[in-house]
């Protein structure tokens, strides 16, 4: 029940029956209400004691939230915590999903988070990072509860919304979505892949919600559009597609361009969907590698040229103020960018000028710290076989270092040695670095566990409904919302021993 999602009602199947019956002929299955009223409250209090204590010995405690509505319309909200420990390493732990019964308001959303940061003894950790999506209602929720909010959007939807873009988009979604309505010219587009030497792939619709859908849409359209062409030319199809065509010559063209403007942003959120890493400190270079591949070029089309001003405007809106701040600052302090190259020297000195500020005052409130020792043995790195996705991104602008002038002593000395050292490899990860190197760097150490328990994303509140949406929705008539939080809990907090 807990490890599969599967409802309490799973004993009165009689297929399991049968099976246990097999298995062991003399045992008695218990009746679904020992288990509802027993079993798993009891499994979920003594695994929530165990995240419990987890959190309480966090150093630094970040956490996502999302929304979602199952085909009840039933509202749910997910708040999942990322916790740091003592060994640099990234632990995440989903801590409820509640319903919300109420409107969708940023208030009543805060109130949800209040009371979770409450519930799980969170109100005594200082600056709790909180990660949503772009969603206003989101936005405001976490600013009412008095946390920091950081939203990510890789603005492609802006470019796709551009009048010529959004109509081609719009052709192509109805092509695909007619094959997905029709057997027939299902069947008959598999007979024409195999005739022309093209992949057995099916068509793809884009989905609202999943990130890139549409650029995945597009380059299967491309892909495959020898064989859509000759299926919508066959006599079973043509009369039921009078209203279906294809794209003609600048139509590809354009389609063709939009998905090159569009794959470094898709590249972009494969690299910051990854939850094994604090990837906060990726949004500053990747933004900057973004703006560059937006830049207006002679060749482009007047659609690419549009795009690429809509998804320049989306980001220029982005990130302002203290945001920009704090995460030029976790770029700093990820030891794969620390040269921030995507900064002017005055740029950079005012990161770090930030940082020593900030590391002075964090000493100050903890005085016991001490400085520790300074010596910094290098590490031989072995490059990696094959580039990573990072690596294809970023790989040119950050292989030069920027080198600084020798400072004194405190925070200055650790700064000064840490911005010398050599950067790390791209697909190195920053905590082990970090766990390695931590004494070497007394007082900014500190600072960097705190920055880079950050993720980047919400990705990890909305996977819990990617693997748990369509068990609720199916087990809609027998899931209480409660049940669906206990449930969800032990999924994937239970351990497997």
């Amino acid at each position: 029940m807990a490890k599969d999602l599967r409802p309490f009602s799973v004993v009165d199947y009689s297929g399991f029956r049968r099976l246990v019956n097999t298995l062991e002929p003399k045992y008695a299955i218990p009746s679904r209400p020992y288990f509802s009223r027993t079993v798993l409250p009891a499994l979920y209090q003594e695994t929530k004691a165990k995240v419990t204590q987890s959190l309480k010995e966090a150093e630094c405690i970040s956490i996502t939230t999302d929304g979602w509505t199952s085909r009840a319309t039933q509202s749910y909200i997910t708040v999942t915590a990322h916790v740091m420990t003592s060994e640099w390493e990234i632990k995440i732990f989903v801590l409820q999903t509640r319903p919300l019964f109420t409107s969708h308001t940023g208030l009543n959303t805060a109130e949800v988070l209040k009371s979770a940061v409450l519930e799980w003894g969170l109100d005594n950790n200082q600056g709790i990072a909180v990660v949503t999506d772009n969603a206003r209602n989101m936005d405001v929720a976490v600013r009412e509860a008095g946390l920091f909010a950081h939203t990510l959007n890789l603005a492609s939807k802006a470019g796709l919304n551009v009048n010529r873009a959004s109509r081609l988009h719009g052709r192509v979604r109805r092509v695909a979505a007619f094959f997905h309505r029709s057997s027939t010219a299902t069947a008959v587009l598999a007979n024409k892949q195999g005739m022309l030497n093209l992949p057995a792939h099916k068509l793809i619709m884009d989905v609202v919600t999943r990130w890139n859908s549409s650029l995945d849409m597009l380059e299967r359209y491309l892909e495959q559009q020898q064989a859509i062409a000759a299926t919508l030319l066959s006599a079973e199809v043509r009369r039921n597609a009078r209203e279906i065509d294809t794209l003609e010559p600048a139509d590809i063209t354009d389609a063709e361009d939009m998905v090159r403007l569009l794959s470094p942003l898709k590249k972009a959120t494969t690299v910051l969907c990854d939850e094994s890493r604090p990837t906060v400190s990726l949004i500053v270079p990747l933004k900057h590698m973004i703006e560059q591949s937006m830049a207006q070029c002679d060749e482009d089309s007047s659609t690419i040229a549009q795009m690429k001003r809509a998804i320049l405007k989306d980001f220029t809106d982005r990130y302002q103020g203290e945001q920009n701040k704090f995460l030029q600052e976790s770029t700093a302090l990820d030891p794969r960018f620390r040269s921030l190259h995507q900064l002017n020297d005055s740029q950079r000195e005012d990161v770090f000028d930030r940082l020593k500020l900030k590391a002075t005052q964090m000493q100050n409130q903890n005085p016991s710290e001490t400085e520790g020792e300074r010596a910094h043995d290098a590490e031989e790195q072995s490059p990696p076989s094959k580039n990573t996705a990072l690596e294809d991104l970023l790989g040119e602008s950050f292989s030069k270092e920027v080198h600084v002038a020798q400072h004194n002593t405190g925070i200055e000395a650790d700064i000064d040695l840490y911005r010398k050292a050599t950067s790390i490899l791209l697909s190195d990860c920053p905590l082990k670095w970090w766990r390695d190197n931590a004494k070497c760097y007394p007082l900014l150490s500190p600072m960097a566990k705190a920055y880079l328990s950050v993720p980047a994303t919400s990705v990890p509140s909305e996977r819990v409904f990617s693997t748990a949406g369509d068990i609720v929705n199916a087990q809609r008539s027998q899931l209480l919302p409660g049940n669906v939080d206990m449930l969800i809990f032990l999924k994937k907090n239970l351990s497997d021993e």
